[in-house]
């Protein structure tokens, strides 16, 4: 298959990264040392040399919150250069009083097409980012995220799957405006209990007509590229949420801590390739060419 599009991967400077600079901060996906360093675009584009990939998506990855326009100039010079990424989804606080002279400062960067927060809270703390499980329904957030719209911004929501009933206020009282739940959802474990929390996590946001899932980052928990426990999440992602709301994104260089972008793309793959054609097409291309306007 040529013409993939990658939804969602990362490029740095390690001396604008906070948490890659100083003092080791626990990560969900462990440790983290070989990525302590630039991660330029040249090194990404090498990573996928030959593998189909032909478009890209660039995620914000947590610079100091007062910089969140310098990244998306940072990100659009490296665009002018060289044609990546096609689009960004930039860093905004939704939890500050007004987002939008934040938003007003994107709009500048025509790349722009969607915004991230993460508001993800577990009662493990290496897993935690947000300050609290609620913030996704914090009144603040959601009177900000309804602001998304009029910028015509797409969110991209990254839970738990105890946060999903909140998750769908947020996606249900705003209609027309994408959200894209980051890494489907997070399934921490192939335990039964959390493999059934994710999986009605998933039937809950599937309710929401404007949920998208990105079927990224699932080596984040296990710490390795599992093809079983990937083409496990591709199964019920596509039962449950079909695979015209799916989308591949490599987190790359995360992934790159226990594998080849080559094997994560294989892994992939052949867990789409179980379902037939139009699915694969959807996954791979479709789905983030329609959402991400790319």
């Amino acid at each position: 298959m040529t013409g993939i599009v990658d939804a969602h991967f990362h490029v740095w400077r390690q001396a604008d990264q906070p948490w890659l600079v100083g003092p080791m901060v626990p990560r969900i996906f462990g440790p983290y040392e070989a990525i302590r360093r630039d991660y330029p675009i040249e090194e990404y584009l090498a990573d996928n040399a030959g593998l189909g990939v032909s478009k890209g998506v660039y995620v914000q990855t947590n610079w100091a919150k007062e910089n969140f326009e310098v990244e998306a100039r940072f990100v659009s010079e490296i665009a002018a250069r060289t044609g990546w990424p096609k689009a960004i989804v930039a860093y905004a606080d939704v939890s500050v009083d007004d987002v939008r002279p934040q938003l007003d400062r994107l709009k500048t960067y025509p790349l722009v097409c969607g915004v991230r927060m993460q508001l993800h809270w577990h009662e493990n703390a290496t897993f935690r980012f947000a300050p609290s499980a609620q913030q996704v329904i914090d009144p603040k957030v959601r009177k900000n995220v309804q602001r998304l719209n009029d910028y015509g911004y797409s969110f991209d929501l990254q839970l738990f799957p105890s946060q999903m009933e909140d998750g769908l206020q947020l996606v249900g009282e705003n209609p027309d405006t994408d959200f894209i739940l980051t890494h489907c959802g997070m399934l921490t474990s192939m335990d039964q209990r959390a493999v059934e929390e994710w999986q009605q996590g998933l039937r809950t946001l599937a309710k929401a007509t404007n949920l998208y899932a990105k079927l990224s980052g699932l080596g984040t928990f296990e710490h390795r590229n599992d093809p079983k426990v990937i083409a496990f999440i591709y199964d019920a992602a596509i039962r449950i949420l079909g695979s015209d709301r799916l989308m591949f994104g490599s987190n790359f260089p995360i992934e790159k801590l226990w594998s080849s972008y080559a094997d994560v793309l294989a892994a992939h793959r052949a867990a789409a390739a179980t379902h037939g054609k139009e699915a694969e097409d959807n996954i791979f291309r479709r789905t983030a060419e329609r959402v991400y306007r790319v």
